[in-house]
């Protein structure tokens, strides 16, 4: 009888445990491009629009909302300015969007296009409340197995302006810190 029971235990661990267990790292089918850089911090070294001005950012990439959305937080020279994005597949859209909500107080919201052959990652997003003037920023990412580059420009008072680049890899001492 202890064996019959303690079968009948295995499988139900079996059954019902494991397959719940299995389904925690699935993600939405669009969103499998970032799957390398989930659950790692990254470090990019940003190089501003200002010459010779370098700031560190770390982020870190997690899988959210049941594998339907990619959560990013990052934080820029030890939290003096950080954000948070959201990631998803935007079905009427057919395409990648996200929010991106920021320490200084705008918010931004816009779609990415990716580019299996090349690895590049291509978006523009429109800026809400912006102090700075900057009211759209066009970016292009290329995503390597072990490395993130990022470049941006931004529509600042009508002219469009170089924004920061970067070159991200992985971190294993890096933290995303907020003040």
């Amino acid at each position: 009888m202890k064996l019959i029971s303690a079968l009948l235990m295995l499988i139900s661990v079996t059954v019902f445990v494991l397959p719940a267990a299995a389904q925690n790292d699935t993600l939405a089918p669009e969103l499998e491009v970032f799957r390398p850089f989930l659950n790692k911090v990254w470090r990019g070294e940003l190089q501003a629009q200002q010459q010779g001005k370098t700031s560190i950012d770390y982020s870190l990439w997690q899988r959210a909302l049941n594998g339907q959305a990619i959560k990013v937080v990052h934080s820029v020279n030890n939290g003096e300015y950080g954000g948070e994005s959201i990631i998803f597949w935007d079905k009427s859209k057919k395409s990648l969007a996200y929010y991106y909500f920021t320490t200084a107080g705008f918010y931004t919201h816009g779609t990415m296009q990716y580019d299996a052959t090349s690895g590049k990652l291509t978006a523009e997003e429109k800026v809400e409340n912006n102090a700075n003037g900057i009211t759209m920023v066009r970016s292009t990412s290329v995503l390597k197995e072990q490395q993130l580059l990022t470049s941006s420009e931004y529509l600042q008072k009508g002219q469009w302006v170089k924004g920061h680049a970067a070159t991200y890899t992985e971190s294993k001492d890096g933290k995303v810190v907020f003040q």
